[in-house]
């Protein structure tokens, strides 16, 4: 019965390995290792770059993410584009030609001026 039972462990401790390797496909190439192409060109409109931002409409109660606003940078003189004083805890930044008032701990949307900074 121990002969039996270590034959067991063996056989089982053998064949982990071999469970664990990963899957293979099938169209592998002479070598053995799978093809990959990227087919990104395959068909060009779907292509698109990454590093373009697009334009983004604001809407109140939104939360801001800076990284999807275009020519972003916080404005530290207000009254420079005739906007009234943030209140505490806001702050205005722009977001391309937008004049946008965000909180600065929620990052939520609390005013949007359109077509305010030229």
């Amino acid at each position: 019965m121990k002969k039996l039972i270590i034959a067991a462990l063996a056989a089982s401790t053998m064949a982990t390995p071999v469970l664990a390797a990963p899957y293979q496909n099938h169209q592998n190439d002479r070598r053995g290792h799978v093809e990959q192409r990227s087919d990104y060109r395959s068909d060009h409109r779907d292509y698109r770059n990454q590093r373009q931002v697009q334009q983004r409409r604001w809407n109140k109660g939104q939360r801001f993410d800076y990284r999807q606003a275009r020519n972003y940078r916080v404005i530290t003189n207000a009254r420079q584009y005739r906007l009234r004083d943030a209140p505490r805890g806001y702050r205005w930044v722009q977001s391309g030609n937008d004049a946008v008032l965000i909180g600065i701990t929620s990052g939520i949307i609390a005013s949007v001026l359109a077509n305010v900074i030229r």
